[in-house]
Formats: structure tokens, C-alpha cells, sequence
């Protein structure tokens, strides 16, 4: 559970080299074209790089994938639910190991930095540091705490020659808390409100305070508040509101245009980590279509839940009941409103089968020229099928995969939506082999968006409906939404139940595919929103029986391409559909388990979870 100081280790086989040597008489000498770890403390720069590293092991990335495990979407490589969300669990699988790495290193690096003289670095720059270091750790003690609770509390660096001073026991979750929020508080006050040029990227005063928030929503939450503790919900209130103040002092606010948040440095972005070839790149192979691909493709296809989540374009919910899909002209106006009556979001989160793929690819579904022509993912009843609204389940015996060029709908994608979000459109098929894939991107683990929309659930909690109304007013205006006659671009809710519901779904949408969904039902106790699903549902865009197949000039945008379709629900997207393929969430189990090999180690330090059979409560 403890590690010794990286740094110190690399010493120790230093001395023990420079040891060996000496016994070599007239062999001694200092190498210095090696680092020696005694003068990185005597050079500004080094010390930045040392946090640099800090930074390169801790900042997020895309998180591609991770839609799978809630109800974003699908990863058609995996084929099935996981155990885990088919409610198979034990003490083993689901468990988290405490890893003190990072916690070791920024522990040294403060401890180092504390005592460093003004000739070396100066104060302000010393306490900037100080601060991006006390960020970093509350990041890395918060991963912890929201999976498991308390966990020991080491805040300098340990003694790897004391063995039993190694040895430290579980703190409480309240006090781990309080810990987190002390480091963050600290860090505020010596961050800058921004950063600009070659520091551009750095934790400021807004990350810090916005991340706090972050944590006290968090501890506000059922999962850890199941008592509704009103205090601690004007915690999180407070910390949310002064957030968006130092976030709109230090010139941070919603970016205009949604579908372009990821594609360069803006206002949105809190925090942000740049993909650029080829010091930090990646290809996002993983979220294309099986054409326009290399190696890897069908991650993250949007799944029926999220795909009726976007309102409409004047704010209201899309209309949708399966029930009435055999109605012929409910189901055209279904398919017109789903398809072009939509918010902004949509259209820049998720690409549709039946439009031009928003990439440069040229020659690989019969393109003479980038963008000129629709890819198509969509689908045809076999001969001996009868058209139904409701299927059990995507059985090839019944519909086939659809393209004028490309067959096999289970090879090109099992839904007929992709994820797009933050995908590099200027970077065609042949540029995604080996070492060229060289894709570019901002992914920012902490935007304005979240900000407001963290405010805007504690102020609902906290009877503060106006400025929940206000906030989410903000996003769904940039979202392209229609203000309407009431000037609240769609939002009905009256209650605090129907606000947080209105939440709850803002959240779904905006967010979609940033790595929320998952982590907001877990600390909203509302995986039962999954188990009432059932299964992983899609919408299957069908093509009538007696109609042509679609050409690579028409596009389902057109009303009279669209006429030739219908909507079709699919019950069960999974591969393997008779294998218990249905959500069935442990409503018991909601913080993991104390890794057991860990506790092994040290039993009276480490007691395990009450729900997996131990005496500690993550709740205190």
C-alpha cells in the first residue's frame, strides 16, 4: 500500500553504482549527463518538470469506452452486459486497490519545495507550485474516497527505513473530506485566476474551487448523504456559486458554438489536456465506423436512452412511444423530429447512419470528393420477415445491415449511430496507420458547463429554484434551444422533484460521453434507472419493404429519403441476447470493496466495508 519515494529509489541505485565504482581506483568521476536527483532541487526548471510528470500521469483523457457502462452506449466488441451490471458480484472483482503513488510524489515534491531558498525559486512561483501540487493530491485522495470512503491520510513524505511508521490506518471518509477540501482552499488562494502562453493547461483558481465543488456535490449525494443533510448541501451551494465566480473572473464561459468546444483552446475549458503528434496523441480508431477505420471501430454507439434524451429544438422532450411506431404517419413525424428537429448537442455528439460521414475520406465508400457523399447504416427485413414494432432482440434471421457499398450491419455497427464528440474531422482513414495517427483534440475533464450545471443542482436542493432555472437556461441557449414564451427555453419543472428530474437529464445530455453518466447514478443511489431498462435497447432505422436500396447521394435529413424508412425498436442490442443479457444493478453494493490482498498485508489498518462483510462505515 506504501511506496518509497521514486526519486529516493533511483538515489539508492545511484549510491549503490557509485559504491561499486569506487572500489576501482582512478575510475571515480561525476557522471553529468545523467540528472543527478540532488540538483533537481536546485533548478527551477527541474522542479516544474518534476510536477510536469505530476501532471502527465494524473490529467484525464478522453474517455473512450466508458459509455458502456450506463446507458450512453454500446461497445459492439465486447458484445455483452458486464457482470457487473447483470448484478455478479463478489469481494474480489469489485474492489479498489489504494495506490499512493501519486500521493508519494507530491508529498515529496512540497516537502522538497518547502524548504528551498528564494535564490533557487522565487516565492510567488513557490507558492504557485505548492498549490498545483495540493490540487493534484486532493484529485488523487478524492478517486480514492468516492469508491471506497475513507482511506489513510498520508500528507508528508514516510521513511521507507521505519517500517512501522508505513503502517497507517484508515482515516474516516468525513475527515479524508475535510482533508480534500483543506488542500483545495490552500490551492485556490495562490492559483492564478488563468494562464496564458506556455502555461496555458495549468491548474487555476477555477479548477481548484470547481473541483471542491465537484467533491461537495458529491458528499452532498445520496450515496453519501442518505440522510439528506441539508448542510451539506449548502456546502456544496456555496462552493458551486464560487466556483462560477472565480470561473467568470478569470475570463472562463460557455464557448458558442457546442459542436467545436474540442478543437481548440477556449473559454470552456476549466481544465484541458491537448492531443497533438506527436508528443501526446491519439486516432479515436475506436469510435469510427468499420470504413473510415483502422484496426479498431463500433466503441461507444449510442444506445435508445441517450438517443431520446435531446430535446427538441424548442426545448421540449422528444416525443416517443413505442407503443405507436405501427402508426405509419406518427412514425414519419418521429423520424422528422429525431432526425432534424433536434438540439445542437445532438447533431455534435452523435453521427447518424444515412448522412456524410464529417471526415475527408475520399475512395472509401465511393467518394470522388471529402464530405460528397452519405454513408449509410441502417437496415432491410429479410424476405420471409414480417415488419413488427417491438423485436425481441437483434437477430439476424429477421433484418440485415444496409449500405450501397458496404454490408454486414454487425461489421459497420449494431445501432446505426456512432459517437462523434471531439473527433478530428480533418484526419481521413490513411492517416490513422501506426505512428502517423496523429489525431488532434481538447478534451477538457473540467468545463463552464459542468460548473453551472453542479450550481444548478445544489440550488435546486437548496430551494434556490431561480438560480438552477438560470443556469440551465444558459446551457440549453447555447444548445441552440429556443427561449419560448416563458424564457426558459423549455424548462416546465415546477417542483423540486421535476427540477432535479430536468437536472438530472441536462446532465445526461451535455455531458454525454465525458465520463458522467456512470458516476452521477452511482452517487444519485439510481442504477434502478438502469434495471427499469431492462435490456440495451436500440433504434433501428428501417427500410420499407418494396423500397429501393438508399444510394450514396440520398441522405436521411431529406424528407423523401426519410418517407422510404420506418422506427424500429430493438429490445436487445447484446450479442448474445439468451445469456441473461439484462441490467440487474446491486442496489446493496454502492462503494467498492478494500482490494483483500491489500488488507492482507495489514488487517488492523486496513478493516473492509460494511457491505462486503467488514466493520467499516464509509459513512462516517
Amino acid at each position: 500500500m506504501k511506496y518509497l519515494n521514486q526519486n529516493k529509489f533511483i538515489l539508492y541505485i545511484t549510491l549503490i553504482i557509485a559504491l561499486g565504482s569506487s572500489c576501482k581506483k582512478g575510475l571515480d568521476y561525476e557522471n553529468t549527463a545523467a540528472i543527478n536527483p540532488k540538483n533537481v532541487w536546485t533548478d527551477s526548471v527541474l522542479i516544474k518538470s518534476y510536477l510536469n510528470d505530476v501532471y502527465g500521469g494524473l490529467m484525464p483523457g478522453w474517455p473512450l469506452g466508458s459509455g458502456a457502462n450506463a446507458d450512453e452506449g454500446i461497445n459492439a466488441s465486447g458484445g455483452n452486459l458486464s457482470g457487473f451490471q447483470r448484478g455478479i458480484i463478489d469481494v474480489v472483482t469489485n474492489s479498489t486497490s489504494l495506490n499512493y503513488t501519486y500521493i508519494d510524489r507530491t508529498n515529496y515534491f512540497m516537502d522538497q519545495l518547502s524548504g528551498l531558498p528564494e535564490s533557487v525559486i522565487n516565492p510567488g512561483t513557490k507558492n504557485r507550485l505548492m498549490g498545483e501540487a495540493k490540487f493534484w493530491r486532493a484529485w488523487t485522495y478524492w478517486g480514492m474516497v468516492s469508491s471506497v470512503g475513507g482511506v489513510p491520510l498520508i500528507l508528508k513524505t514516510q521513511d521507507g527505513t521505519d517500517v512501522n511508521s508505513l503502517k497507517v490506518a484508515r482515516s474516516k471518509t468525513s475527515e479524508c473530506v475535510a482533508q480534500i477540501i483543506k488542500d483545495l482552499d490552500e490551492a485556490a488562494t495562490t492559483l492564478p485566476l488563468n494562464y496564458s502562453g506556455v502555461d496555458y493547461g495549468r491548474i487555476n483558481r477555477a479548477a481548484a474551487l470547481g473541483f471542491k465543488a465537484r467533491v461537495l456535490l458529491w458528499y452532498a449525494s445520496p450515496l453519501f448523504n442518505p440522510s439528506n443533510d441539508q448542510a451539506r448541501w449548502t456546502n456544496a451551494y456555496n462552493a458551486a456559486k464560487a466556483a462560477v465566480q472565480a470561473a467568470d473572473a478569470g475570463g472562463f464561459g460557455l464557448f458558442a458554438d457546442y459542436k467545436l468546444i474540442w478543437y481548440s483552446r477556449n473559454k470552456e475549458h476549466i481544465m484541458t489536456r491537448q492531443y497533438y503528434y506527436p508528443d501526446s496523441y491519439m486516432n479515436f480508431n475506436s469510435i469510427r465506423p468499420l470504413p473510415f477505420t483502422n484496426g479498431n471501430t463500433n466503441t461507444d454507439q449510442p444506445i435508445l436512452p441517450l438517443l431520446i434524451a435531446y430535446p427538441k429544438r424548442d426545448g421540449s422532450p422528444m416525443q416517443f412511444d413505442k407503443n405507436q411506431l405501427s402508426n405509419a404517419a406518427y412514425n414519419q413525424q418521429f423520424l422528422t423530429d429525431f432526425y432534424t428537429n433536434r438540439d445542437d448537442r445532438f447533431y455534435a455528439t452523435i453521427w447518424c447512419g444515412g448522412t456524410v460521414y464529417p471526415t475527408p475520406d475520399v475512395n472509401t465508400i465511393g467518394m470522388t470528393a471529402p464530405r460528397s457523399r452519405t454513408y449509410w447504416q441502417a437496415w432491410t427485413w429479410k424476405a420471409a420477415a414480417t415488419p413488427s414494432t417491438v423485436l425481441p432482440e437483434k437477430n439476424s434471421t429477421v433484418f440485415s445491415g444496409i449500405s450501397p457499398l458496404v454490408q454486414n450491419g454487425d461489421e459497420n455497427g449494431v445501432t446505426g449511430f456512432f459517437q462523434r464528440k471531439g473527433l478530428d474531422t480533418l484526419i481521413d482513414r490513411a492517416a490513422l496507420v501506426g505512428v502517423a495517427a496523429g489525431a488532434k483534440s481538447w478534451f477538457s475533464p473540467m468545463r463552464y458547463a459542468e460548473l453551472l450545471l453542479n450550481l444548478a443542482e445544489a440550488a435546486n436542493e437548496t430551494g434556490n429554484s431561480n438560480d438552477a432555472i438560470t443556469a440551465l437556461s444558459s446551457i440549453r441557449k447555447r444548445a441552440g434551444i429556443a427561449a419560448g414564451a416563458s424564457g426558459k427555453y423549455g424548462i416546465t419543472a415546477t417542483s423540486q422533484a421535476d427540477l432535479r428530474a430536468a437536472i438530472m437529464n441536462e446532465r445526461q445530455v451535455e455531458l454525454a460521453f465525458e465520463g458522467f453518466r456512470f458516476n452521477d447514478l452511482r452517487r444519485w443511489k439510481r442504477y434502478d434507472i438502469l434495471n427499469t431498462q431492462v435490456t440495451r435497447r436500440g433504434l433501428f432505422l428501417m427500410l420499407n419493404k418494396g423500397e429501393a436500396l438508399p444510394g450514396n447521394t440520398d441522405n436521411i435529413m431529406t424528407a423523401a429519403v426519410r418517407s422510404k424508412f420506418s422506427a424500429v425498436i430493438v429490445e436487445n442490442l447484446d450479442k448474445t441476447p439468451s445469456a441473461n443479457q439484462t441490467y440487474n444493478l446491486d442496489l446493496n453494493h454502492w462503494f467498492n470493496a478494500l482490494n483483500p490482498t491489500q488488507m492482507s498485508a495489514v488487517p488492523d489498518q486496513l478493516p473492509q466495508n460494511k457491505e462486503w462483510g467488514g466493520p467499516f462505515d464509509p459513512l462516517q
